[in-house]
């Protein structure tokens, strides 16, 4: 039985509020770190900051202590929606590394939000 999500995203210091609330099956290897999360569909999560993160149907990177590197599957808008490499966190900020780095208040991700259905990744 594994731990849920969150559990494991506390565990590695990342703040649980990354992923929408509904992502709540994924696969992770101890040996490698890699994560897969599953997303049930396409969506697009707004936060407190007015970031917005979109997620295609799976999420993979490998995960490290304060940080999610080598991403697939996730993107940010910048001015235009980039692909999200990785993110990693420290204290009060969270760093998204996506074409260029941009850091925002971790406050905003700690929090579990739904993802809103939209038509393309």
């Amino acid at each position: 039985m594994q731990k849920p999500l969150p559990d494991l995203l506390k565990e590695y210091d990342v703040p649980v509020g990354i992923f929408p609330r509904d992502a709540t099956n994924y696969e992770f290897n101890e040996e490698t770190r890699k994560l897969t999360v599953f997303i049930p569909s396409v969506c697009e999560v707004g936060y407190k900051d007015s970031s917005v993160l979109r997620f295609s149907i799976s999420v993979t990177g490998y995960l490290e202590k304060g940080k999610l590197v080598e991403i697939e599957g996730m993107k940010t808008k910048v001015m235009v929606w980039v692909k999200v490499t990785a993110i990693s966190s420290e204290k009060s900020k969270v760093h998204f590394t996506a074409g260029l780095k941009k850091t925002r208040s971790r406050e905003a991700y700690e929090v579990l939000r739904d993802g809103v259905a939209i038509e393309k990744f």
